[in-house]
């Protein structure tokens, strides 16, 4: 406890940042005077384990002496909750990350049994976290104000979401969700007041992001940023565990009692930890229910257990470089964040990927804690909010389904944050009375191979002919990352909006795997969305020619609709082929095919509206028709 901070009783509630970590959580303040702290216990430790038990006789436990339980109550003691957070209960890597009971197989959320006949899922444990984090903070500080939340770069909407809901369920007023990296840079900044290009390499106990970030004076802008949102020192601890595991005498697709799992996965995390100072650990692991096993562990060992791992992490890096723009020889410095830093093995690893030592002036476990103390600060209007100013950018871009099933990109990803954009569509058919809207996350070109994030109709439409009526649709992020869409029918003024809140997270490394598909299929993609376009196109040229043909048959010469009816022939053929080239060529030969009759039903329609007027009205209405297509032309709003 800061011996010097005074308590004004009528003074206005501190803002605090907490860092929701995986492993640990941490809460931090700007006291009156001096630099932003982390909070401490009495044992002035300021990390609090982010594991929860649930006892049998009802109450709660958190933090040290959850974890103390943990190995007796494996199933009713919730550890890594941060890395169920959005996930869906049939998810592969839901089943893989410990011992627990799930209340249900299926289901948009993930539910954990526990003791006493309850049902919890990650937001509630995330609550019991954030509570205890809250109460430090009380017993520091007295009433505490606005909060601010660190995630990871890479959490997508539903895991945001779900994260603010916590700290609502929490009793916390949430002032802001702030990225992990922003926030270490933010610390960065303006305690050691440094300006440049910086990278932030960020691993913690079940997360990796990098951002490329510049600071100037003040300005916190993120140019690029990356990463995977299940990987982490968790994955470290589970590869050792296996290990641990086959020497109890357990194949690894055995099924393994939860105490056993439990007791490997602690032991593996405390050879990790030993390792980081020791070149060899004797462990003495003790088994439930059988004699103490003893192992020896090399950091040799450790670490060609764990380099895949701390490899895939360098993937991420180099494409964050890239998209920013940079190389590694324009940076100046390279930012620790996150325990699982503290591995030799990634401070190496960092260093040659690099080409520099990494900076690790601030501990990296209380950085990120540190900076949404500072930021929580700056918004509640108790920090020099006139010399710092944030640009965060969106990991992925963000957009809907179009015709044929191609996908209309309204924010492409590193877009800064908060940010709005806007697109107009038209209808596609006739009496079109509605329209059904699919946004859309990822960066491949069909909406198929994108992350589905919502889905909703805008009905009431009156009915007009096909290109008519026009839709606006509105894209909104705001500072947290969360999206709001809204709809609205121009002619019409009809509107809807929907916030999305996809009821669960991507799955294991999906970001990460939608990033390397959409570069590995850039020019399959680009292919496939040309062929779907002249289809749709094909279909609706065909429609129209065949009405136009109903209608206007008496203006048909000899001969001509049998040549207007091979050319729609030829173009339906080559609809079904697999060559956008072809369907394009036969598109251009219909239109040829069409033209005389076009023109004379074109002829006639411009006599029809001419009879009985006079010059200044026909002037006037091509001066008002030209006006409306300007207005209503399908082009992209910001």
């Amino acid at each position: 406890m800061s011996l010097m901070q005074i308590h004004d009783p009528v003074g206005a509630p501190r803002p605090i940042g907490i860092d929701l970590g995986t492993t640990n959580s941490l809460v931090a303040y700007v006291p009156l005077i001096g630099e932003a702290t982390c909070i401490r216990d009495c044992d002035l430790d300021p990390l609090v384990p982010s594991v929860v038990c649930y006892r049998a006789d009802g109450g709660v436990t958190i933090g040290k002496d959850a974890q103390r339980l943990a190995q007796q109550l494996p199933q009713d003691t919730i550890v890594s909750v941060k890395r169920f957070m959005g996930r869906g209960a049939g998810d592969a890597e839901t089943r893989r990350l410990g011992p627990y009971r799930f209340a249900a197989s299926e289901g948009p959320v993930v539910t954990f049994a526990v003791a006493g006949d309850r049902v919890v899922n990650p937001v509630e444990v995330s609550a019991e976290i954030l509570r205890e984090l809250k109460r430090m903070a009380e017993d520091e500080l007295g009433e505490v104000g606005g909060v601010v939340i660190t995630v990871p770069a890479y959490f997508d909407d539903a895991q945001r979401q779900a994260t603010k809901d916590a700290g609502k369920l929490a009793g916390l007023q949430v002032l802001r969700l702030l990225n992990e990296p922003t926030a270490a840079a933010l610390a960065y900044g303006l305690t050691e007041r440094q300006n440049g290009t910086f990278v932030v390499y960020d691993l913690g106990g079940g997360t990796f992001d990098v951002t490329v970030l510049v600071l100037d004076n003040g300005v916190f802008q993120v140019r690029a940023t990356g990463g995977d949102s299940q990987l982490g020192g968790d994955d470290m601890d589970r590869a050792l565990a296996q290990r641990f595991l086959r020497a109890m005498g357990f194949a690894l697709e055995a099924h393994v009692p939860p105490g056993h799992v439990r007791v490997a996965l602690d032991a593996a995390r405390a050879v990790k930890h030993a390792l980081t100072e020791q070149t060899v650990v004797e462990a003495e692991i003790e088994v439930p229910g059988d004699k103490s096993l003893a192992q020896r562990v090399t950091r040799e060992e450790f670490e060609a257990l764990v380099r895949p791992l701390v490899e895939r992490t360098g993937v991420a890096c180099r494409r964050a470089l890239r998209d920013a723009g940079i190389t590694t020889k324009e940076l100046d410095g390279v930012i620790l964040v996150g325990g699982s830093t503290r591995v030799p093995l990634v401070r190496k690893y960092v260093s040659e990927l690099f080409g520099r030592e990494p900076l690790t002036d601030i501990d990296p476990d209380q950085v990120v804690a540190i900076g949404a103390a500072i930021q929580a600060d700056l918004l509640a209007g108790q920090g020099p909010s006139d010399d710092v100013l944030l640009l965060d950018v969106l990991p992925l871009s963000l957009g809907v389904e179009a015709m044929g099933g191609v996908v209309e990109k309204i924010l492409p990803r590193n877009t800064p944050i908060p940010a709005s954009a806007a697109q107009v569509f038209t209808t596609y058919a006739d009496n079109q009375t509605g329209f059904e809207l699919h946004v859309v996350q990822g960066e491949r070109e069909m909406a198929e191979a994108c992350r589905s994030l919502a889905r909703f109709t805008l009905k009431g439409i009156p009915p007009m002919p096909a290109g008519l009526a026009r839709l606006q649709v509105r894209f909104d992020v705001d500072a947290d990352g969360i999206l709001k869409v809204a709809a609205r029918e121009l002619t019409t003024g009809i509107c809807q909006s929907v916030d999305v809140k996809p009821s669960y997270g991507l799955s294991d490394a999906d970001i990460e795997r939608m990033l390397l598909e959409a570069y590995d299929h850039a020019e399959t993609d680009i292919a496939v969305r040309a062929l779907r376009e002249e289809r749709v196109e094909a279909e609706r040229i065909v429609a129209a020619t065949e009405g136009a043909l109903a209608a206007d048959a008496a203006l048909l010469l000899p001969g001509e609709r049998e040549v207007i009816e091979a050319a729609m022939q030829s173009l339906r053929a080559a609809a079904g082929g697999g060559d956008h080239h072809v369907i394009h060529t036969r598109i251009e030969d219909l239109d040829l095919a069409c033209k005389p009759f076009a023109g004379r039903r074109m002829d006639r329609s411009i006599a029809r509206a001419l009879s009985g007027r006079n010059v200044a009205e026909v002037e006037r209405d091509t001066a008002n028709a030209k006006g409306i297509e300007s207005h209503l032309g399908p082009r992209p709003e910001h």
